[in-house]
């Protein structure tokens, strides 16, 4: 069947390593951009009650423009456009008798028997479904919303519902739920030890219907991640819900212990359960094992934790594609990978054969009897059959489906492997969001994944032989404190990304097209499907805009034929830059692409060739710059600094080097020495130092020395704070430093 894991095959692992990655650190962003800049620079808001935790649940209205959120004995109605203004709460607590029973039952008062609200849904045009923990007692409620634009947010005390099948008891299980009409499907833990695991169908007008209780072959400890509602043709008898959950492997050898693996569920959403077996039970339910793998010829790597999964929809509303994240098991490496699925993919899982088992003792097959008719896992309806209700399904029916809930063959990614993965990196996957985005030269499907050190990665979609990969384009860090995120919602209407944690709510733009870059190559290199040169500046790409003067190339990244001509860089300055003899000094060039590979070359006074400096000891290269050790006369001369970026350079700074004697050293330290520390006027030694290596000049010029004087040496650098040890990048160019001395190495 294909389920091997990751931890029980070290040679597939050590083929990822060699073979895929090449032992190579996780991809770094194009662009790495800090809470602090976010805030500064790119309108990053955030919003928080006091006292309160667990932002889990936001729901996105665009028509109200409005962002619901559920927290810890919270409901807030929070502006789409900026959700730091306009906001509106509602205290919900559980009541006084609750808390002290949950109390006796050994959980902390002041963390665990709270309410902790945990699924928000639109229940219709005026009232919003919200549900909580309720201090281990599940509790729903119907929250007014309003029907104009003026935020209203009203809980309705009268219509208090029990939360059973709906809401966990405890803060820390997962739950998932979809609202379809008035109905709702819900994968969640149905008591009060976290034992009983259900998939519930509540609310509605219909008898209510879950699975078959204690039973691992129908779920095995699962933890529930998302559920959707898809149709499957013209006729609306035909719809499924589809659960997506990971649990335990029944289909494992039981030498290997206990193994999780991803699952996607189905039932019907017009099944009422069985006449005579499976009463009020689902007799629909079907399951298939959801890999994402890297394939090798030892075996394959698998990413078996299901985190999060996304669907983003297409023009065929019964086809959408569904962007999941999975983590590792493994106790060998850690890693996160982001898979893509089709529906045909799902569909046709569904439609394979049966896994099977005979006894204890023997392996998990493929099915080969006779499978009865209405193939189990079939909805009664018009479209398959002449059955209009599964009470009419024969008790063999019935039967087949109470034992054969697990199909033979998985359901694999698009192109057999993930769309983008990290492993070795500092965080793990949690969340993900696609925006499908209109560009010059097609559709892109831009991903935002969350992860559990409170960044944001934004990745794109693009072709590649054959296949599509996923670029990095952007790390933001949205949390200050790094708490992990535990919801994302997008609004493209509005082109704003939603994102929740334990400590706050974030909101941030889905694009900073400014932030790529001044200059053409720099806004073409960036490969944003939001963003465009207009001629002048690096803007939000409009497809309904003229194009004359748009120039973007989302599928190669190549600027050499869209920016030749182009002017808007500004020509470089040429900076000065002094040395000792026998000393070291530092000449600073740091890309805003941390994607971009640094070149240095050099041109000795008087000489016209230009030739690469060489990587030698003397020579250092580093993410800020270029040392230089061992400084020699011979070292005089310009040294060009150039981003080299999918195959095209672009210079960023020239420094002129002047490499001083320990004569004409030492002649200046005199000559500052002698100058009292409290003379007013210009320095005597500056001026000194000016007609020593200028004769007659006195233009202002980048100075800087590797031995300071010791009146005027520079205060050790301030201790970086707790958090920044990052490098990050901004949309305006970085300050001019003088490059550090070589008291500073």
């Amino acid at each position: 069947m294909g389920w091997a894991p990751a931890s029980a095959m070290i040679p597939g692992l050590a083929l990822l390593w060699a073979a895929v990655l090449g032992g190579a650190a996780p991809s770094p962003p194009r662009l790495r951009l800090s809470f602090q800049e976010l805030q500064a620079r790119h309108g990053l808001r955030t919003f928080r009650l006091a006292r309160t935790c667990c932002y889990e649940a936001l729901l996105v209205d665009e028509e109200r423009g409005r962002l619901f959120v559920g927290a810890e004995n919270h409901v807030a109605s929070l502006s789409l456009d900026n959700i730091s203004k306009r906001a509106k709460k509602l205290t919900w607590l559980a009541p006084v008798e609750w808390r002290e029973e949950c109390n006796w039952a050994g959980k902390d008062i002041a963390i665990e028997c709270m309410n902790f609200v945990k699924m928000l849904h639109m229940y219709n045009r005026t009232h919003l479904l919200a549900c909580g923990t309720g201090a281990f007692h599940p509790i729903c409620a119907f929250v007014e919303v309003g029907q104009g634009l003026e935020p209203v947010l009203r809980l309705d005390l009268r219509s208090l519902e029990d939360g059973k099948g709906k809401s966990p008891y405890d803060p820390k299980h997962q739950a998932a739920s979809v609202l379809v009409g008035e109905e709702l499907y819900s994968g969640v833990a149905a008591d009060l030890m976290g034992r009983d695991f259900t998939i519930f169908r509540s609310l509605g007008h219909r008898p209510s219907l879950r699975t078959e209780p204690h039973d691992s072959r129908w779920l095995n400890e699962p933890k529930f991640v998302k559920v959707f509602w898809i149709p499957e043709s013209e006729n609306p008898d035909d719809d499924k819900i589809y659960f997506f959950f990971r649990e335990l492997a029944v289909e494992a050898a039981p030498a290997l212990g206990r193994l999780s693996v991803s699952r996607v569920g189905q039932i019907c959403r017009n099944d009422v359960g069985g006449q005579r077996s499976l009463v009020n039970k689902w007799t629909t339910f079907l399951k298939a094992r959801l890999v994402c793998s890297v394939p090798g010829l030892e075996g394959d790597t698998h990413f078996d934790q299901l985190q999060d999964v996304f669907l983003l929809p297409t023009r065929d509303r019964r086809s959408p594609l569904l962007y999941a994240v999975f983590t590792t098991s493994s106790g060998v490496f850690q890693g996160s990978a982001v898979c893509v699925y089709s529906m045909n993919d799902v569909r046709r899982a569904f439609l394979g054969p049966f896994a099977h088992k005979e006894g204890p003792t023997h392996q998990w097959v493929s099915y080969q009897g006779r499978v009865p008719y209405p193939r189990p896992g079939m909805c009664p309806s018009k479209t398959f059959g002449t059955f209009s209700s599964t009470k009419d399904f024969p008790d063999d029916v019935i039967q087949f489906a109470r034992n054969h809930p697990l199909m033979y063959n998985p359901v694999l990614p698009m192109a057999g492997r993930p769309l983008f993965l990290q492993v070795g990196a500092e965080y793990t996957f949690t969340q993900i969001a696609a925006d499908r985005v209109a560009a010059a030269d097609g559709q892109y499907d831009v991903l935002f994944i969350g992860t559990d050190a409170g960044t944001v990665l934004k990745v794109i979609s693009v072709p590649k032989g054959g296949r599509p990969i996923g670029l990095l384009l952007e790390e933001l860090h949205v949390f200050e404190d790094s708490a992990a995120i535990t919801s994302m919602q997008i609004s493209s209407k509005r082109h704003q990304l939603y994102v929740a944690s334990r400590s706050a709510v974030a909101q941030i733009a889905l694009h900073r097209c400014a932030a790529h870059g001044r200059a053409c190559a720099e806004c073409c290199l960036a490969r944003d499907p939001y963003c465009a040169w207009d001629g002048a500046a690096c803007t939000r790409f409009q497809p309904s805009a003229k194009r004359r003067f748009r120039r973007q190339d989302i599928r190669n990244g190549d600027p050499s034929t869209l920016c030749s001509g182009d002017s808007s860089r500004p020509a470089l300055l040429e900076r000065k830059v002094f040395g000792v003899e026998g000393g070291s000094t530092f000449l600073e060039c740091e890309p805003r692409s941390l994607q971009a590979r640094v070149e240095w070359t050099f041109q000795r006074e008087g000489e016209a060739p230009r030739t690469l400096v060489p990587a030698e000891d003397r020579a250092e290269r580093t993410a800020q710059g270029l040392l230089l050790r061992g400084l020699r006369r011979g070292d005089s001369g310009v040294y060009l600094c150039s981003a080299v970026e999918q195959g095209f350079s672009q210079p960023l700074r020239r420094l002129s080097l002047h490499v001083l004697s320990s004569a004409q050293a030492e002649q200046l330290a005199r000559a500052e020495e002698a100058v009292p520390a409290a003379s007013p006027g210009p320095k005597l030694w500056y001026r000194d130092f000016l007609q020593l290596v200028e004769p007659g000049g006195g233009g202002a010029s980048s100075l800087r020395m590797c031995r300071s004087p010791p009146a005027q040496r520079p205060p050790p650098p301030a201790p970086r704070k707790k958090g920044r040890n990052r490098r990050t990048h901004s949309p305006e160019p970085r300050a001019e430093r003088w490059p550090r001395s070589a008291s500073h190495w």
